[in-house]
């Protein structure tokens, strides 16, 4: 699998070993249940909590890459576009408020997708549960 395939699964919540399964119940903009995740893949059944605190590392990750997307799209509004600090700021927030729970999800499928990566086994397995 390429790392194609892998961004693919960050970006749709998709199970980190078979790319297929949810890792979520409701769907990416639910704010039904956030922060609900199955304790396994629907699918070929890998274990969403391999260990107690394994998803610290993807708040860590989540910090950093919002950090810098805020810091970007600040700069972007404000300089680029010329809108003024506080129109930048509230542009943010709403983009901010809009994204929090795809942004929680997409923070821990990169984290289980980094550490545990595809497992082709797993993905036929997967393909046969469909």
């Amino acid at each position: 699998m390429s790392w194609i395939d892998d961004a693919k699964a960050m970006f749709t919540h998709k199970c980190a070993e078979c790319h297929q399964g949810d890792m979520f119940p409701t769907g990416a903009f639910s704010f039904k249940q956030p922060f609900t995740m199955n304790e396994r893949c629907p699918l070929c059944d890998a274990d969403m909590e391999p260990e107690p605190g394994f998803y610290y590392g993807a708040m860590f990750m989540s910090y950093i890459f919002s950090a810098f997307i805020s810091l970007g799209l600040v700069m972007l509004t404000h300089w680029v576009m010329d809108f003024t600090l506080l129109q930048s700021f509230f542009i943010l927030i709403l983009i901010v408020a809009v994204f929090f729970v795809w942004w929680f999800r997409f923070a821990r499928a990169f984290w289980f997708n980094l550490i545990i990566g595809f497992k082709p086994e797993k993905a036929e397995v997967a393909a046969a549960r469909k």
